[in-house]
């Protein structure tokens, strides 16, 4: 089908009303054309039968006689709208035809052309439309008018029928140009659509390039889109080299810095102990936001969800032997993650950890696909039967570097990062009571198509 907006759609509806346009044209052109064609027929009948009159009147001498007359039948019947009179130079009938008996037909009104001849359009008394032809003939000093009427009614209604067949047959005709006129939109927009799928296989992972042959038209925007890639690629494996030069010119002057403080004694030597730890925690949470940007917006990875989990649920249970985890997942098979493998172990793998630090004993993990207003989603649900959090808590612990309890060994900055990397990737994070007693987490995530990965693209 033609999807509402799109070019086919466009193409068709704007073909289909032109198409709608110059078949009604034609119609009424036809018609017109077909009118006009009848009417002269009409009238060069009635000239003929005004010579054939003025040929036997010429011949007898005598307006009156029988002998005058026209051989088509139709001048016998009485109103069948075919009539022929001849009046004397006073306006008195002197001879008629049959079905002229009882009608009181008038003489044409309008002026003679150049040859003498007169045309009119009048209606009968029974209301049938006439064409009259008129003619003006000397026969030695008299003057007589020969006027003869054809059924201009008639021809009227060949017209309309005429018409009406036009009309269906152009219909008919513009019923199969509109659905060649879809086919060939359908066709001709083929290309654009294995572009977009194209394109839509390297968004979910499928290829690293859009490949594939296209028209010169949209050829060149095949190519964009992979010099794009290309480029983007490039400018992330710079960044991601600049992130590492960074780090590492950073560490050495603050490990100097520290080692030196501790070396020392007195004021100055705990101040600059304790602000080269700030900044330590700080240059390592930058770097690591740098780090998490710059491979996230690596186009065209996905990772096998089911997999990842089932492997951290294996490795939370060795670091945590004294907490039980019940994974749960469906029977059928789950669509994958659209983002890095790395990405979703780090996120995953936060919060279970802490799920498993809080807990008393139990975590429950279940992974599901979700069907919602932001289309298909990864589902991720970790809760323990930990102490929980109030909705106040919930919200400060997203918050950079907030702790709740500054017992337990940390920087405060895991779930602010897993809280990044959900953004980055457009799901959505949410902490709530869990039925266990604890914290729940449910953590959505964008979906890939299933399939293995594709290659990493050539820098």
């Amino acid at each position: 089908m033609l999807r509402k907006g799109s070019i086919a759609a466009s193409l068709f509806w704007l073909s289909a009303g032109w198409l709608i346009l110059a078949l009604v044209t034609t119609g009424v052109l036809l018609t017109d054309l077909y009118s006009r064609a009848l009417d002269t027929t009409l009238t060069q009948t009635l000239d003929f039968h005004v010579e054939s009159l003025t040929g036997a009147l010429l011949e007898k001498r005598d307006p009156q006689s029988p002998e005058i007359a026209l051989a088509d039948p139709r001048f016998e019947r009485p109103r069948s709208g075919w009539y022929w009179i001849i009046r004397d130079g006073s306006g008195r009938l002197v001879n008629l035809s049959t079905s002229v008996v009882g009608i009181d037909l008038q003489a044409v009104g309008a002026a003679a052309d150049a040859m003498g001849r007169s045309t009119e359009i009048i209606n009968d008394p029974f209301g049938t439309q006439l064409r009259m032809v008129e003619r003006v003939v000397t026969l030695g000093d008299d003057s007589y008018r020969i006027t003869v009427a054809g059924n201009l009614t008639e021809i009227l209604k060949l017209v309309d029928d005429f018409r009406g067949q036009a009309f269906i047959v152009l219909g008919a005709v513009g019923i199969m140009l509109a659905v060649m006129s879809a086919i060939v939109a359908r066709i001709a927009m083929r290309p654009i659509a294995r572009l977009s799928a194209a394109v839509e296989a390297v968004r979910e992972g499928d290829s690293a390039e859009v490949s594939g042959s296209y028209p010169t038209e949209i050829a060149p925007l095949a190519e964009e889109v992979n010099e794009l890639l290309r480029s983007n690629a490039q400018i992330i494996e710079r960044a991601r080299n600049q992130v590492g030069n960074l780090a590492h010119g950073l560490k050495t002057p603050l490990a100097v810095l520290r080692n030196e403080s501790k070396a020392s004694q007195g004021g100055l030597a705990d101040v600059v102990s304790t602000e080269t730890e700030k900044m330590s925690s700080m240059v390592s949470a930058y770097l690591e936001r740098a780090r998490l940007a710059a491979r996230t917006s690596v186009v065209g990875k996905k990772a096998d969800a089911d997999k990842i989990m089932q492997r951290l649920v294996r490795v939370m249970g060795k670091i945590h032997p004294d907490v039980t985890l019940d994974f749960h997942r469906p029977e059928a098979s789950l669509p994958w993650f659209r983002g890095d493998e790395a990405d979703l172990e780090e996120i995953a793998g936060n919060l279970l950890d802490n799920a498993c630090k809080w807990s008393k004993g139990q975590v429950g993990v279940t992974l599901a696909a979700e069907t919602g207003g932001r289309g298909n989603q990864l589902l991720v649900r970790i809760e323990d039967n930990g102490p929980g959090l109030s909705e106040d808590d919930a919200r400060k612990v997203l918050r950079r570097g907030v702790r709740l309890d500054e017992k337990t060994p940390g920087t405060g900055l895991g779930l602010d990062i897993v809280k990044e990397l959900v953004d980055v990737y457009g799901g959505s994070l949410e902490l709530k009571r869990s039925q266990l007693g604890g914290l729940l987490v449910e953590l959505r995530l964008p979906t890939a198509r299933l399939g293995s990965p594709a290659r990493p693209p050539t820098l």
